[in-house]
């Protein structure tokens, strides 16, 4: 995982995943996430939130499940989420890391990687990696991200 091809366009797309974090009250048992996914032509191709259309629902999953899975504009996409995608799950059958391999999407920019809170040891960054994915990490944003979740955090 790289911050060497993190772009201007990549930090204002990631602010704006951070503003979609916020839309729906804290949980306790569950991140405030914010996910978009962005074509190669730079135009927003779709956006989801944590409990967005109910209150199991992940960020990339709402965003991916906007469209059809066969979406041709996918492979040349990239999903922004302010948290790593998630690579256990208990309320579905597939994780967000699955979701995302499925979906063909090729690069996924974060904001900040999952705290051990919930999961003891995320591993979705390093799974996307190992499946031939572009993972970055935006530095820098970590804070912002976070905030929405401030009260599962010390």
């Amino acid at each position: 995982m790289s911050n060497n091809e993190v772009t201007a366009t990549d930090h204002a797309w990631m602010l704006k995943a951070i503003e979609l974090s916020r839309k729906r009250p804290p949980a306790e048992g569950a991140f405030s996430v914010g996910a978009i996914i962005v074509g190669e032509d730079g135009e927003e191709i779709s956006h989801g939130y944590s409990r967005e259309t109910d209150l199991h629902v992940h960020a990339e999953e709402s965003a991916l499940a906007k469209l059809p899975a066969d979406d041709p504009r996918l492979p040349g996409a990239t999903i922004y989420s302010t948290l790593e995608p998630c690579s256990q799950r208990r309320s579905r059958p597939l994780t967000c890391t699955q979701l995302v391999l499925r979906s063909g999407i090729r690069r996924v920019v974060i904001a900040w990687r999952e705290p051990d809170l919930f999961v003891g040891d995320c591993i979705g960054a390093e799974t996307l990696l190992s499946n031939g994915l572009t993972v970055e990490e935006i530095t820098g944003l970590e804070e912002q991200a976070r905030s929405a979740n401030s009260h599962l955090l010390p």
